[in-house]
């Protein structure tokens, strides 16, 4: 038998910079008082992508990240690039 689904996904192991996104991106979408699915429906993604986007875990493309802090009214700022 599987063990059950965890509901509150932890962060300690992510990067605390998509940990900050991560969380970022869920106390808006708390605050729009809007669910996952309907984040989703709204930024023409799956709530999938929302959910591994929230979670910090899986791959989200550049691309829904944006569309999802569109909707959310939210802009990502890259301080530094390697080259």
């Amino acid at each position: 038998m599987a063990p059950p689904r965890r509901t509150n996904p932890q962060r300690d192991g992510l990067m605390p910079e998509i940990a900050s996104i991560s969380q970022a991106f869920i106390e808006r979408r708390l605050a729009l008082r809007l669910t996952q699915e309907t984040l989703a429906d709204l930024a023409g993604v799956s709530r999938y992508s929302v959910q591994t986007l929230e979670a910090g875990t899986g791959s989200t493309k550049l691309g829904s990240v944006l569309e999802i802090a569109n909707v959310l009214g939210l802009r990502l700022n890259v301080s530094s690039v390697a080259e």
